[in-house]
């Protein structure tokens, strides 16, 4: 599964029951030939379900969307236009915070790409849609001395980095939209770091932070071992074919 690609929002984090993943299993496994429409519905179950699953079992079952949900806490708040807030500080001329209009009111890239994930899956041509991150740091005003950027996410305990060169690359989207549509709690949103061209881990969920740094610090599955530079099909091993 994903390290980085599953939700869990406030609650008492009950498990799914035996009965229900087995029914899902089933169901997932007969919508990848079904209709878009089920195909559609069976995700967002399936992203239900995992709100409610602290122990990543979800992240197992196949579904119409091709993703598969997974988080590193067993509980992330759900923010909305009202509570969300995205910071930009450290070694900046100007730091600041948007709300999401602010962010929806800036001028917006779309992408389609593969997702290519570490442990293996991969879902083909995706459309992403949202804020270059080399704007937002054209905004703030980055100073000499500035090699990273850090990134920080709402759910208290993921995190990641990028070189500066790496950070405006312009294939780097401070993501609102996933398919066209608002980004959903499951899959990372109101905003999340979209990466194209490294693992999917790379792309933080829930993003809240975005920090300039003299250095880079090495992210949460980095420091488990996984390689900073995840440029698809040249790091952690594997030979997977580029995703743009």
């Amino acid at each position: 599964m994903d390290p980085n690609t599953g939700a869990g929002p406030d609650g008492d984090g009950t498990p799914v029951g035996r009965r229900l993943v087995l029914g899902m299993l089933g169901l997932g496994a007969g919508a990848m030939a079904a209709a878009p429409w089920l195909q559609g519905k069976l995700e967002t179950a399936l992203g239900a379900v995992a709100d409610k699953d602290p122990t990543g079992v979800t992240g197992l079952l196949p579904n119409g969307g091709g993703f598969r949900y997974y988080s590193v806490t067993s509980s992330v708040p759900h923010k909305d236009a009202d509570s969300y807030r995205l910071t930009v500080d450290g070694l900046v001329d100007k730091s600041g915070a948007y709300r999401l209009a602010d962010l929806r009111a800036l001028p917006q890239t779309r992408l389609v790409r593969d997702v290519q994930c570490v442990t293996g899956w991969r879902v083909p041509e995706t459309p992403f849609e949202g804020v270059r991150l080399s704007a937002l740091l054209d905004a703030a005003g980055v100073r000499r001395g500035a090699k990273a950027v850090r990134f920080t996410c709402f759910d208290g305990a993921y995190s990641e980095s990028l070189t500066l060169d790496q950070a405006r690359r312009p294939d780097v989207l401070v993501t609102l939209k996933l398919r066209d549509k608002p980004l959903g709690h499951s899959h990372g949103g109101p905003v999340r770091l979209y990466v194209a061209p490294m693992y999917f881990y790379k792309s933080a969920k829930w993003l809240s932070g975005i920090t300039v740094t003299d250095e880079v610090r090495p992210g949460y599955w980095e420091e488990r071992g996984y390689d900073v530079d995840a440029w698809v099909g040249r790091s952690n091993g594997r030979d997977d074919d580029p995703t743009a």
